[in-house]
C-alpha cells in the first residue's frame, strides 16, 4: 500500500522539485533587491562607451587591473570597481550592465540597466570633442526602450511598479566645465556666459533633466554634485601653480554645488515627496585632499596611472607611470577616483550625515522604503 501510494504521487512530487527548481534558477534577484538605474558621465560609466567610436573609452589595459576576478579593463574608468557597482553591493544586487551590452536581456533586465556614457554633460555641446556619446536625453530614450521591454517580459504594471520603487543614480555636470567652458581659453561658452551666469544654466537645464527623469517613473533619485574641480591631478598638472588647487574651476564647484542642492530641494517641494537626494561629493572628495593619510592614501594630488606632473598629462595607457599599490592613491587617473575612494564614497552616501547626505542617506532611505 505504501508503495503503491508513492507510486502514485511521484509525478507530483517530481513536477513540485521541478517547479521549485526553476523558481530558485529563474527568480531574479531584482525581485529580492529593488532596480537600480545609473544615468550620467564616465564616473558611473560601465561600459556603454565600448560599444561607441568615441575616443572616451576606458576598454584597454590598466584600466581594470583590480575588477575581479578578470583584472581586465571592463569599461569602467576605475581600476577596479566604480560608485555604482558599490552601490549595487550596498543594496544586495549584482553591478547593473550597460544598457548597450548584448547580455542585458532576459531575467537580467530586472536588475535595473546602466545608461551612463563618458563625456558627457549637462548640456548637448558638452563633450562634443568625444565625437559619439550617448547625451543625456539619449540615456532617457533608452530608458524609456528599457521600460518597453520589461514590460513585454512582465506586463506594463509589475513594470511601472519596479521603476517607481527603484533606486536611480545621476552623476553629471562636472563635463560641463572641465569639458565645455574652461576647456579652452576663451570657449564659446565662456565668451556666451559669464562663469556665474553659467552656472545659472546649467543649472536650469538639469532641473529640467531631472523633471523628465520624474515623468518617467523615477521616485527615489540620488544625485551628485561635482567633485572639487580644481583639485583633480589633470587640473594640478595644467593650471596648478605650487600644487594648489586651480582656483577658477575651485569658483565654479562652489558656485554651483549649492545651487544643485537647493534645486532639489525646489524639486522636493514641488512633488511633495523626497524624490530627490543630494549627494555632496565635493565635500567628500575636500575630505581626502585636506588630510589623505587619515583615509590611508599616500597622495590626493598624484594619479597612480599617467604620465607628467603630478601624473595628470594624457591618458592612462599601457606606456604610462602607474603605481604599485592603488589603494595608496586617491586618485586612479588623471580625472577619477581609484576604487578605495569609490568605496569610502558610498560608504557616505550610505550612512553618512547631513553635511554630506540631504536630506537623508541610503541607509535611512532604504529603511523607509522597506515599511512601504
Amino acid at each position: 500500500m505504501a508503495s503503491s501510494s508513492f507510486q502514485t504521487s511521484w509525478p507530483a512530487l517530481l513536477a513540485l522539485a521541478l517547479v521549485m527548481s526553476l523558481g530558485i534558477t529563474l527568480a531574479p534577484r531584482a525581485e529580492a533587491a529593488r532596480a537600480f538605474f545609473v544615468f550620467g558621465d564616465s564616473l558611473v560609466d560601465n561600459g556603454n562607451n565600448n560599444y561607441l567610436a568615441t575616443t572616451a573609452r576606458a576598454d584597454s589595459p590598466p584600466y581594470g587591473v583590480d575588477y575581479p576576478p578578470t583584472h581586465r579593463p571592463t569599461g569602467r574608468f576605475s581600476n577596479g570597481f566604480n560608485i555604482p557597482d558599490f552601490i549595487s553591493q550596498e543594496i544586495g544586487s549584482e553591478s547593473t550592465l550597460p544598457y548597450l551590452s548584448p547580455e542585458l536581456g532576459g531575467q537580467r533586465l530586472l536588475v535595473g540597466a546602466n545608461f551612463a556614457s563618458a563625456g558627457i554633460g549637462v548640456l548637448n555641446d558638452t563633450g562634443v570633442q568625444f565625437i559619439n556619446v550617448i547625451r543625456m536625453y539619449q540615456q532617457f530614450e533608452y530608458f524609456r526602450q528599457y521600460q518597453q521591454r520589461v514590460a513585454a517580459l512582465i506586463g506594463p504594471e509589475r513594470t511601472k511598479k519596479l521603476v517607481n520603487q527603484a533606486l536611480v543614480l545621476i552623476t553629471v555636470g562636472g563635463n560641463d566645465f572641465v569639458n565645455n567652458y574652461f576647456l579652452v581659453p576663451y570657449s564659446a561658452r565662456s565668451r556666451q556666459y559669464s562663469l556665474p551666469n553659467y552656472v545659472r544654466y546649467v543649472i536650469s537645464e538639469y532641473k529640467k533633466l531631472l523633471m523628465r527623469l520624474y515623468d518617467l517613473g523615477a521616485r527615489r533619485v540620488l544625485v551628485t554634485g561635482t567633485g572639487p574641480l580644481g583639485c583633480v591631478p589633470a587640473e594640478l598638472a595644467m593650471r596648478s601653480r605650487n600644487g594648489q588647487c586651480a582656483a577658477e574651476l575651485q569658483q565654479a564647484a562652489s558656485l554651483y554645488n549649492p545651487q544643485l542642492a537647493q534645486m532639489l530641494k525646489d524639486l522636493n517641494k514641488k512633488y511633495k515627496s523626497q524624490v530627490f537626494i543630494g549627494a555632496n561629493t565635493q565635500q567628500m572628495h575636500n575630505d581626502f585632499i585636506s588630510n589623505p593619510q587619515s583615509f590611508g592614501f599616500i597622495t590626493s594630488k598624484v594619479a597612480c596611472c599617467g604620465q607628467g606632473p603630478y601624473n595628470g598629462i594624457g591618458l592612462c595607457t599601457v606606456a604610462s607611470t602607474l603605481c604599485t599599490n592603488r589603494d595608496q592613491y586617491a586618485f586612479w587617473d588623471p580625472f577619477h577616483p581609484s576604487q578605495k575612494a569609490n568605496r569610502l564614497i558610498v560608504q557616505q552616501i550610505m550612512t553618512g550625515s547631513t553635511e554630506y547626505m540631504d536630506p537623508m542617506n541610503l541607509s535611512t532611505i532604504m529603511a523607509m522604503d522597506s515599511r512601504l
